[in-house]
């Protein structure tokens, strides 16, 4: 039996007016806090100063909730930008760069600066030989 594995599955579907379940909530979420905010305000400053507060609330949270750039939402997006900020360049091309090797863990070391590693083979075979002279004796 074969089952027909659908291509887009992390697309959101549309509930109402072309919004997702997701961005729904935010919304309801960013239209509860204004109205807390216009609540707040509306005794001390009257109800035309408190909307002001209240609708910017409401805006950004519905800039937030439609927010789409390069198939990103907003959080991913802001997150992006911030790693592009704080690393500009992780990975700059430099001449004589030994590519072809496994690179080392964290940095790209020059070629010239790479040293060479002999293996001492005599000291090894020494070391197992100890150990076998230890494990006889046990």
């Amino acid at each position: 039996m074969q089952y027909k594995i659908p291509v887009q599955i992390e697309n959101e579907d549309p509930i109402f007016l072309g919004l997702s379940l997701r961005q729904l909530f935010i919304i309801m979420v960013g239209w509860g806090f204004a109205y807390l905010v216009f609540n707040a305000l509306e005794p001390q400053s009257g109800p035309e100063i408190a909307l002001l507060p209240s609708w910017f609330i409401f805006l950004i949270t519905v800039l937030v909730a439609v927010f789409k750039q390069y198939e990103m939402t907003f959080v991913p997006f802001v997150m992006a930008f911030i790693r592009l900020k704080i690393f500009p360049k992780e990975r700059r091309w430099q001449s004589w760069i030994d590519s072809f090797q496994p690179i080392d863990i964290g940095f790209i070391s020059n070629q010239d600066q790479k040293k060479q590693q002999n293996i001492d083979m005599q000291g090894k075979i020494d070391t197992m030989d100890e150990l076998q002279e230890k494990l006889k004796k046990i």
